[in-house]
C-alpha cells in the first residue's frame, strides 16, 4: 500500500451544503458504508426504507441494512430496474407502494443507495411522500458522488424532457463511499468523470490543470486521487448551492454541456447515452459555442476536448441534425419564453447563462456532430 493510499484509507473528510436549517454533511472517504459511525446523528424513526436497483443491491444493499438495523426497528427494501430508461412515473410509484404497503410513517427515512437515477427517484418520493420525508444519499457512482446527491436536485423524465417533473428537496446527509467505486463498470466510471470535468472551465482553471495532469490516475482508480477530487467537486457544489439553491442564477453554470447533453438523451432515447457521456459530447459543443461568441479564449474547445477523449468519453454527439437538437433544448429547464440559454465559458474558470443565436449553435452542432 503507497502512502497516499493509506492516508485515504485512515481519513474521512467532510464538506458541508450550507443552507441553514437544511445544512447537512458530505461525508467521502473508504470503508464508510459498514461504518457505524458514518450513520450517527440521522433522524430518528421506527422505520428505515433502502431504495436501490438490481445491480446495486446484490452488491452493497445488506451492508447497509445491517448497519440501519442497529437505529430503525424496520427496515425495508425497494429494488428497483436500473438504468435511465426506468426513470420514469411508473418506477416512481413503486417506491411509493412499498411505502404505504409497510405502513411508513412520516417520520421514515430514505435511504438512496445507488447512483443518479436512484438517488433523483428516492429524493423525488421522499419530498413527496406524506409532503416529505427526510432521506439520505449513498452515491456508488462517480457521477452522483460529485455531481447528483449533492444540492437537493429531485426529478423524474418526460417523454418530452429530462428531469422536467421534480423538486428541490435536500438530503440530511451524502455518503460517498470511495470503495463502491471498485464495482463500477469502466463505462460508468468514465461518465462520472464528465461531470468532474466540467467543473474546471466553470469555476476552477486550476482544478483543470490537475485533471490534464491525473486523468490516468483517475482512470485507473487511484483512491487518493479519486478523494482529492470528489472532495473538490463537492467543495464547488456546495458553495454555489449555498449561494443559489434554488438555481435562480448561479447554480445555472452547474449545467455546463446539459442543454446540448438532454438533448442527446431526448433524441437517442434515455439509456442509449449515458448522462456523462451526453455531456461530455455536450461540453465540447458548448466550449465551441462560447469561442464563436467570443467569450473564451481561442483553444478552448480542443483543450477540452482532448481531455474528454483521455477520459474514455465521446466529443461528437450523434447524427440527429441541428433541428431536432433545437427542438428538444427549447424543451429544457433552462429555456425561458423559448429562448434556448446555454451555460457557456466567459473566460478559463468563469462561466455565464445566456442564449445566443439559432444558426450559431447550428454551426456548432454541424461541427461536432457524427
Amino acid at each position: 500500500m503507497n502512502p497516499a493510499e493509506s492516508l485515504v484509507l485512515s481519513t474521512r473528510e467532510r464538506v458541508q451544503v450550507t443552507l441553514a436549517e437544511r445544512s447537512y454533511d458530505i461525508i467521502i472517504g473508504q470503508g464508510l458504508l459498514g461504518d457505524a459511525g458514518t450513520w450517527y446523528g440521522l433522524p430518528a424513526a421506527a422505520h428505515a426504507m433502502v431504495v436501490t436497483n438490481t445491480t446495486v443491491a446484490p452488491l452493497y444493499a445488506q451492508a447497509l441494512r445491517s448497519q440501519l438495523q442497529a437505529q430503525y426497528r424496520q427496515v425495508h427494501e425497494v429494488v428497483l430496474p436500473d438504468g435511465e430508461a426506468h426513470k420514469d412515473w411508473a418506477t416512481l410509484n413503486l417506491i411509493f407502494d412499498r411505502l404505504l404497503a409497510e405502513g411508513c410513517d412520516r417520520k421514515t427515512v430514505i435511504f438512496a443507495l445507488g447512483g443518479g437515477v436512484v438517488g433523483d427517484m428516492a429524493g423525488f418520493a421522499a419530498a413527496c411522500y406524506m409532503r416529505g420525508v427526510p432521506f439520505v444519499q449513498v452515491p456508488t457512482t462517480l457521477l452522483a458522488q460529485v455531481d447528483s446527491s449533492v444540492g437537493g436536485k429531485t426529478a423524474v423524465n418526460h417523454p418530452l424532457g429530462k428531469n422536467m417533473i421534480g423538486a428541490f428537496y435536500q438530503p440530511a446527509r451524502v455518503v460517498c463511499d470511495l470503495d463502491s467505486l471498485n464495482t463500477l463498470p469502466d463505462r460508468e466510471l468514465s461518465a462520472g468523470l464528465a461531470e468532474v470535468i466540467k467543473y474546471g472551465p466553470i469555476a476552477d482553471a486550476p482544478f483543470l490543470d490537475w485533471l490534464e495532469s491525473n486523468m490516468d490516475g483517475l482512470r485507473s482508480r487511484d483512491p487518493a486521487l479519486l478523494a482529492h477530487a470528489i472532495r473538490r467537486c463537492c467543495e464547488i457544489k456546495a458553495k454555489v448551492v449555498g449561494i443559489d439553491e434554488r438555481e435562480g442564477g448561479l447554480r445555472a453554470i452547474l449545467n455546463f454541456g446539459h442543454t446540448f447533453g438532454h438533448a442527446i438523451e431526448a433524441g437517442m432515447g434515455y439509456g442509449v447515452w449515458l448522462h456523462g457521456e451526453a455531456v461530455a459530447a455536450g461540453m465540447v459543443m458548448a466550449a465551441d459555442l462560447s469561442e464563436r461568441l467570443g467569450l473564451a479564449e481561442s483553444g478552448l474547445t480542443i483543450r477540452l476536448a482532448r481531455l474528454i477523449e483521455r477520459a474514455g468519453l465521446p466529443v461528437r454527439g450523434p447524427a440527429l441534425g441541428a433541428h431536432d437538437y433545437l427542438r428538444h433544448m427549447r424543451v429544457d429547464k433552462k429555456s425561458e419564453a423559448g429562448d434556448i440559454r446555454f451555460v457557456l465559458i466567459d473566460g478559463l474558470g468563469s462561466a455565464v447563462v445566456r442564449p445566443a443565436p439559432d444558426a450559431l449553435v447550428a454551426a456548432c452542432i454541424e461541427a461536432h456532430c457524427a
